[in-house]
């Protein structure tokens, strides 16, 4: 019996030591913060700015369209259900109609070739049909082009494959000969050269010919903005050029830009592109703040149909926060709402949660400084 006890006394030592330690555990987690109260906290002010938003009629991230900057004219939606189902009559006879005007143009050709490079049976179709419009031709240049970059995909260099590559440079070569055919069949229209842009930039042309391709499209159009917004791509460090001739071309374009053509957006965009603070003291300099005034004025000055009206909207959106004007962010944000597809949310790999969370931030700190009075 001596025996019995002793073993069950062992056996009873790991079990007691064991209680202990859950015990110990217990009031430990009883009485000691939580590492995660500041993520409660944060989760529940999050939910708190969710729900300020909605109550202004703002949409959540899972209602973001996250494939455009902006709702498409009612037009432009119906002459792309029409190629959806093969017929480019539609399409063919709105883009006629738009006539020399380059911005809305180039921003039609763009919508229409981004189908294109998807599926192009019905502009084979219209090309058969009409083989030396250059309306079609300009709508091929374009989608050839795009088709190139889907082919490399969005990936950094070092995640895209070789075959990805060569297929790139072998559909922009070809591209070109497509831009030269549109630019032929209609010598005023600065698009097929707005497209060869970003040929320029997949197959690496020296400054001095971007040059050149400036000139052709300057001549044509000289404040056109998608031809200003993709020059500026070329010359930003990440691809042929450097943060001083960034910021050098797009102060240049908006200070020769006449109020309504969205230049001032320039600017923003040339640091938006460089700046890699991680705070907003760069985004609250005088000049900053003076490039956002330049930029308000700017957007109402402009068309309220221009295309490209939303894009910059986004972006006053975002510095305007920044800057800790929430109500003038607000305003903007209410413009653009319901569309994500534009900077600086794109570069996110959850651009609708991007949007969301800095616009909610907005709205909240908007609604205490209309409480506090300020």
């Amino acid at each position: 019996m001596t025996v019995l006890f002793w073993i069950l006394g062992i056996l009873a030592v790991p079990t007691a030591i064991f209680l202990l330690w859950l015990l110990w555990v217990f009031l430990k987690e009883l009485f000691s913060p939580s590492p995660d109260d500041g993520d409660t906290d944060a989760d529940a002010e999050a939910a708190r700015a969710a729900r300020a938003a909605a109550k202004l009629g703002l949409l959540p991230a899972e209602r973001q369209n996250t494939d455009l900057a902006a709702p498409l004219p009612e037009q432009w939606t119906a002459a792309l259900a029409a190629v959806r189902g093969g017929d480019w009559q539609p399409a063919a006879d709105l883009l006629a109609a738009v006539g020399r005007d380059w911005d809305r143009r180039s921003a039609l050709a763009y919508v229409l070739a981004d189908r294109a490079a998807e599926e192009d049976a019905w502009l084979l179709a219209w090309e058969a049909a009409r083989p030396d419009d250059p309306d079609a031709a300009v709508v091929r240049a374009r989608s050839t082009v795009l088709l190139a970059w889907k082919i490399r995909g969005a990936k950094a260099a070092q995640y895209t494959t070789q075959e990805q590559f060569e297929g790139f440079r072998r559909t922009l070569t070809a591209a070109r000969e497509d831009v030269a055919r549109a630019a032929a069949l209609n010598p005023d229209d600065p698009t097929p050269f707005v497209a060869e842009i970003w040929v320029a930039l997949g197959l690496g042309y020296p400054n001095a010919r971007m040059d050149e391709l400036w000139t052709e499209i300057t001549s044509r159009a000289p404040h056109h903005y998608e031809a200003h917004f993709s020059a500026l791509q070329y010359w930003c460090a990440k691809w042929r050029g450097s943060e001083r001739l960034a910021r050098e071309f797009a102060e240049r374009a908006a200070a020769g830009a006449p109020l309504g053509s969205l230049l001032t957006v320039l600017p923003l965009i040339a640091h938006f592109e460089h700046d890699e603070s991680d705070d907003t003291e760069a985004d609250n300099t005088p000049e900053m703040r003076a490039r956002v005034e330049a930029a308000l004025a700017d957007a109402a000055a402009a068309d309220p149909t221009h295309p490209r009206l939303p894009e910059l909207r986004h972006l006053l959106a975002y510095y305007l926060h920044l800057q800790g004007r929430n109500e003038a962010a607000l305003e903007q944000f209410r413009l653009v709402d319901g569309h994500v597809n534009a900077l600086p949310w794109r570069h996110d790999s959850d651009m609708a949660g991007y949007y969301c969370r800095v616009r909610n931030t907005t709205v909240a700190l908007a609604e205490e400084e209309a409480t506090a009075g300020v």
